[in-house]
């Protein structure tokens, strides 16, 4: 079985997510599509001015993962004003919240969105190594799950 996608955690989800040339307003205009962790990084590196092994933390992946994310999107973006492309923002393997879980069978742990976190409440997830149903959050103390009041939550804007 293949390793599940790491999220990406983002602190911010831009309000305006369309930019288009002023003077290049057509419908068969090309687009870059930037997405949702490659504006988060920007954001951390170039506005908030951090370090790259801060940025890693804030979005809780490796330095070399976020340097991969930021090189992409700073090239999409120089590509948008060099060749008059418009820019989407869309889309993306992020999160505003992620929790440590763990699977009372087969005491598999591993790292979940909050996203999902309501698909765990109705029965609709199952641990993915057994298929067990039986999921807790590990920051509970046994409780099956925080509910929007996450330790971690308060680390999020």
């Amino acid at each position: 079985m293949s390793r599940p996608p790491k999220w990406r955690k983002v602190e911010f989800i831009p309000n305006i997510q369309y930019f288009v040339p002023l003077d290049l307003q057509t419908a068969d205009m090309e687009e870059n599509i930037l997405r949702i962790e490659e504006i988060e990084a920007i954001r951390l590196k170039d506005v908030e001015k951090l370090e790259q092994e801060e940025c890693a933390e804030r979005m809780e992946v490796s330095r070399q993962t976020f340097q991969r994310i930021l090189n992409t999107g700073r090239e999409k973006i120089a590509d948008s004003i060099i060749n008059g492309k418009a820019i989407r923002i869309e889309g993306g393997n992020f999160t505003r919240n992620i929790c440590s879980v763990k699977c009372l069978d087969c005491n598999k742990e591993w790292k979940e969105s909050y996203e999902n976190f309501e698909k765990i409440l109705k029965g609709d997830y199952s641990c993915p190594d057994c298929q067990s149903k039986k999921i807790v959050c590990q920051n509970t103390n046994g409780q099956k799950f925080c509910k929007r009041n996450c330790w971690r939550k308060g680390r999020t804007v």
